[in-house]
């Protein structure tokens, strides 16, 4: 028994004399500082340094409070990086949308101020009506306004 209650004896004395060394400082040839618990050169100041036991449950605690916060700031930035990959998602589509129209439009266009006759369908796939000259004129006035429209850039 009492062998055990001596090295239990000698374990605390060696934890107390850890938390009580003393330390020194003294300045290097540039005059930083150096920290030390044995200084090589004198004049070496002596400091006083406090400790404290450290609680465990504590440590924990600030553990996994720092963790959750990491976590939530993790999520946030997910969802931002989301959000903006979505919109850029969508600007690319209304880009591309925008050209499709653009190509449609031009096309529609041309082909206006190259047909020599113009129809409108009919109430049937038989049926057409063709335009008479101011009529055309209208119908190209307003494919260019349209292909203007969806040709320049905002």
């Amino acid at each position: 028994m009492s062998r055990v209650l001596a090295t239990v004896l000698a374990a605390a004395l060696v934890c107390a004399s850890a938390s009580a060394a003393e330390v020194f400082v003294t300045r290097d040839s540039q005059g930083r500082p150096v920290y030390t618990d044995r200084p090589e050169s004198l004049p070496a100041q002596k400091l006083s340094v406090a400790s404290q036991p450290t609680d465990a449950a504590e440590v924990q605690a600030r553990h996994q409070a720092d963790m959750a916060k990491q976590q939530e700031a993790d999520k946030t930035s997910a969802a931002a990086a989301k959000k903006a990959a979505e919109q850029r998602q969508a600007k690319e589509l209304s880009a591309a949308d925008q050209a499709k129209r653009c190509q449609d439009a031009r096309a529609h266009y041309q082909g206006l101020m190259n047909a020599r006759r113009i129809y409108e369908p009919g109430s049937t796939p038989d049926e057409r009506r063709y335009l008479d000259s101011a009529e055309m004129d209208a119908s190209r006035e307003n494919a260019k306004r349209v292909m203007d429209e969806f040709c320049t850039s905002p």
